[in-house]
């Protein structure tokens, strides 16, 4: 059986910052303890409703703020993943985190409960980048969390950052992405700086408070950091992300989110998580206290439920065929290296992708956008000009 993934969302910060547009909330840390009691009460209910133990190869802690839960609220929600999936040896547990705050003691406990992978916020190594993106945390907040982290124990640390910032220069970016390097993190995500509607950030910018991201400035940013990354020993396998090969030549990047851009069953858990699996994507209610009610409320127990939905679903939507095969081909394109291999796709849709996309990447390969590992097959993937222009790659098969 092809292993799930599972995704955790903690919706919980000390600040939201101004660009953020995920489904985060301050101020609500009260509601830990009986958000971390419906999490597990959720968890138990889909793995019931999935009537086998499914077997799980990554857990991702995402939010929000994971690390704003104590050790042991943490622990128990892995302990209670053990419970009912079937973990698979080795599995990767990975928990995002902000850098501040983080002690050799906290770090340590995850470690001994399982989490082998840490992914710390840090988006710049500059002051005045951070202020302007409302973080809470200073350049040596960062220092001292991979400090920690390797004393902890933790030997597959993700950094990620943010370029093509308002007011940025090349330089300033160069600076960012130099000190990041200085810490020797096992993988890198980088990221260009999207204007998100509703955000503190994107109206600042829409009243001309702020200068716009110049995206000629950040294409020469990403080529100069896919250069300078690459003459560190870093392969780049997706659009944004970056890793190193570990002692035995294997390259450690990101398994969980391997799962998402091949197109892998994944389920989501906590408010706002999103999940695929049996043909069916998954959405749950936003709002924190909406999501306690319908896990702990007087009508949770009795709540049907049909995996891989919980009774926190909003939604739970069937795709269909041809929306499966279009999805496997926009996302597995992300993955620079490996790209869409045509045989692999034959065999999971019993035809080739120019079978039922044939003009449209025709039309991308002629504009230098897209290209065959070798002639008519092997794998399709993005040029490095395609990778550029991702989007309008994307967007042919949406």
């Amino acid at each position: 059986m092809q292993p799930y993934s599972l995704y955790l969302h903690i919706p919980f910060c000390r600040h939201r910052c101004g660009y953020c547009d995920f489904n985060t909330y301050a101020g609500l840390e009260s509601l830990i303890p009986t958000y971390v009691a419906a999490l597990r009460e959720e968890l138990r209910r889909v793995a019931s409703a999935a009537r086998r133990r499914l077997p799980v190869h990554t857990v991702f802690f995402g939010g929000g703020t994971p690390s704003l839960l104590p050790a042991a609220d943490l622990a128990g929600l892995l302990s209670t993943i053990r419970e009912v999936f079937e973990v698979r040896e080795g599995a990767e547990i990975t928990l995002e985190a902000n850098p501040e705050g983080l002690t050799r003691a906290y770090l340590r406990e995850l470690f001994a409960t399982g989490f082998i992978r840490l992914s710390l916020g840090m988006q710049s190594a500059r002051p005045d980048e951070l202020r302007l993106l409302e973080r809470t945390h200073d350049p040596l907040a960062v220092i001292e969390a991979v400090k920690a982290a390797r004393q902890a124990g933790f030997d597959n640390l993700n950094l990620d950052l943010i370029f093509g910032l308002p007011y940025q220069t090349l330089k300033d970016w160069q600076l960012s992405l130099k000190a990041a390097l200085d810490l020797e993190p096992e993988h890198l995500s980088l990221y260009a700086l999207t204007l998100e509607h509703g955000t503190p950030l994107a109206h600042h910018v829409g009243r001309g408070l702020l200068p716009a991201p110049d995206p000629d400035l950040a294409a020469e940013m990403y080529e100069w950091s896919a250069e300078t990354l690459d003459s560190h020993g870093y392969r780049q396998y997706e659009i944004s992300n970056w890793a190193r090969l570990d002692g035995d030549g294997e390259l450690l990047s990101c398994r969980h989110n391997l799962q998402y851009w091949r197109n892998l069953p994944y389920l989501g858990f906590g408010a706002g998580a999103h999940g695929y699996a049996g043909g069916v994507r998954t959405v749950n209610i936003y709002a924190p206290q909406a999501f306690i009610r319908r896990l702990m409320g007087e009508e949770a127990q009795t709540a049907r439920v049909d995996f891989p939905a919980s009774p926190a679903a909003v939604e739970a939507i069937r795709i269909d065929r041809r929306a499966e095969m279009s999805e496997t081909l926009f996302m597995g394109l992300r993955l620079t290296r490996e790209g869409v291999s045509v045989e692999g796709f034959r065999e999971r849709f019993g035809c080739a992708p120019q079978e039922q996309f044939g003009e449209e990447i025709q039309e991308l390969v002629d504009l230098g956008l897209l290209e065959f590992s070798n002639k008519g097959g092997g794998s399709l993937r993005l040029t490095p000009r395609g990778r550029l222009l991702g989007n309008q790659v994307f967007i042919r098969f949406v």
